[in-house]
């Protein structure tokens, strides 16, 4: 609490001490003269000291008061009093002031860094698009006024160049039509190329070279000059106009097939070293991947080591390229080969020099789903008493497709009591499999099914509360946990299949590194595109069909 200074002096005295000596500005303050004959300023400095000591103290005094209003309490606290209430005043009061000072987004207008007069606008007008809409091109060009008297007709092109692109899913023949060219002569060049090369060989993206000729009459469609395209990659056609006639003029394109091998030691980085050596990043994709499921990328391949790959590549005599699978993966140490692959067959698997298929493991999951119930005893849901869970139970949508886990044969497709629609499979090795409580069975008793065949679809037939997957394992007609299984299966090729696989693995290891990148023979001249051809190639114009 603040008391007035004169109240504290007469309890100093009444206390029996002595009032404390106060030193005033004029004391403070030595002019030289005696302190009974101050200077006239003294009093007006005695003035400004007593005005600054009663705003001191009435500055106090408001502070007491103002904290006693109390304008600012927590409004989490006695909500409906008449305190929570001036608080709620108080934060309105506080927002809308704060709302009227917001400042706007007017704009800032000032002046403009030159004179624009009427010559200076036409000047930029003549330099945006708005000419365009006049019909003018850019810069001083303007629209045509009224002393621009226009021709009664203008004269047509003689000859008309462009490229049409053949789409995905369209047809030769519609791709013409909308090139402009006329309907009959579309359906006859249609049938032309067709004898020459199945149409549905002809890949979309495919560009073709059209030259239409003038109009035999005004409102007829123009006549094909000439056609051609790059119908494969060894093969060109064209169709040109001889005596009035559309004739085919097949092309070949002569093509180098030797495959590009390509081998280095490898550093570091097996990814960077083969990349670095110019194997396409396609083919060490894949080199690593066939590698990766015979040996450890971190841990059996060290520095210094080789490798040697094979690629199927084609080179055309007119420049182009073409790099296709990879054909052979190897791992030399010391120059002794500790891992050889090469790729056989229609569905492209690797096999070792021996003939044996690269490994690959089963599905573990027949159904894409969690596991709801796990191999061992539980409580029953239906019969409601514990007994053996002989399987995995997986949570899936009625109608969700089943899996083989590997390849085997069907032994039993049917109903099975509490399984409600089950199927069996065996296995080799002894082990089987066994899916219950489907909707629907897709396979059939004594059946070979592949791995990742679908054998049924989910349901809940049998004693089931609800659609899911039953998944059992069997070892030698014993059930055992699906969990503790994981299957491996190699193929080994044998007898024709295995000479005539040895045969090709020969070949590819007599090719020699970088002899796919020798330099190529000139095409012969009959081959060559004329010099007008060319001319005719740069003033053609675009059209995607």
């Amino acid at each position: 609490m603040f008391t007035d200074r004169k109240d504290e002096a007469m309890e100093a005295a009444g206390a029996g001490h002595a009032p404390s000596a106060q030193l005033s500005l004029a004391h403070a303050v030595d002019h030289g003269g005696a302190a009974s004959s101050p200077r006239p300023s003294s009093h007006r400095q005695a003035r400004i000291a007593s005005f600054a000591d009663r705003y001191h103290e009435w500055r106090e005094h408001a502070s007491l008061r103002l904290s006693g209003l109390d304008l600012a309490p927590d409004l989490a606290r006695d909500i409906g009093s008449r305190r929570w209430l001036r608080g709620v005043a108080t934060l309105v009061g506080l927002s809308a002031i704060a709302i009227a000072g917001f400042p706007g987004f007017s704009e800032v207008e000032a002046a403009p860094a030159m004179r624009i007069d009427a010559d200076v606008r036409d000047e930029f007008r003549s330099h945006m698009i708005m000419p365009l809409a006049l019909g003018a091109d850019s810069g001083r060009r303007m629209g045509a006024t009224p002393a621009v008297i226009p021709l009664a007709s203008a004269p047509e092109r003689p000859r008309l160049d462009l490229v049409a692109t053949l789409a995905q899913g369209d047809s030769f023949e519609r791709m013409l039509r909308r090139a402009g060219v006329d309907d009959a002569e579309a359906a006859q060049i249609t049938r032309m190329v067709g004898a020459a090369i199945p149409l549905t060989e002809i890949e979309s993206g495919t560009k073709v070279d059209i030259t239409l000729g003038r109009r035999p009459a005004e409102g007829a469609s123009r006549p094909v000059d000439a056609l051609s395209f790059r119908a494969r990659f060894d093969l060109a056609l064209a169709v040109e106009r001889k005596d009035g006639r559309l004739v085919l003029d097949p092309r070949p394109i002569a093509v180098d097939t030797t495959p590009l091998r390509i081998r280095a030691a490898v550093g570091s980085s097996l990814y960077r070293s083969a990349r670095a050596s110019g194997a396409p990043p396609r083919s060490v994709q894949q080199f690593l991947r066939v590698i990766g499921t015979e040996m450890s990328l971190t841990g059996d391949i060290r520095p210094g080591d080789e490798f040697d790959l094979i690629v199927d590549y084609k080179r055309a005599a007119t420049g182009e390229v073409e790099e296709g699978e990879l054909l052979y993966a190897g791992i030399l140490r010391n120059g002794r080969p500790v891992k050889q692959l090469m790729r056989w067959g229609r569905d492209g698997k690797y096999y070792d020099t021996a003939g044996v298929g690269e490994q690959r493991e089963g599905l573990l999951a027949p159904v894409p789903g969690p596991v709801t119930s796990r191999y061992g005893m539980r409580r029953h849901p239906i019969l409601g008493y514990r007994r053996m869970h002989a399987g995995l139970d997986f949570r899936a949508a009625h109608g969700t497709p089943i899996y083989a886990v590997t390849d085997g044969r069907v032994t039993f497709a049917g109903r099975n009591g509490g399984h409600g629609n089950f199927v069996r499979l065996a296995h080799s090795g002894g082990l089987g499999t066994g899916y219950a409580h489907m909707s629907r069975i897709a396979v059939s008793h004594g059946q070979q099914v592949r791995r990742g065949q679908v054998i049924g679809y989910v349901g809940s037939t049998g004693l089931s509360t609800g659609p899911h997957l039953h998944y059992e394992m069997y070892r030698n007609g014993q059930a055992i946990d699906p969990a503790t299984v994981k299957f491996v299966t190699r193929e080994q090729l044998s007898g024709r299949e295995l000479a005539d696989f040895r045969a090709q693995l020969n070949r590819l290891q007599g090719v020699a590194p970088g002899a796919a990148l020798a330099p190529l023979a000139a095409p012969a001249a009959a081959n060559e595109e004329p010099a007008r051809e060319i001319d005719r190639l740069e003033r053609r114009q675009q059209i995607v069909s």
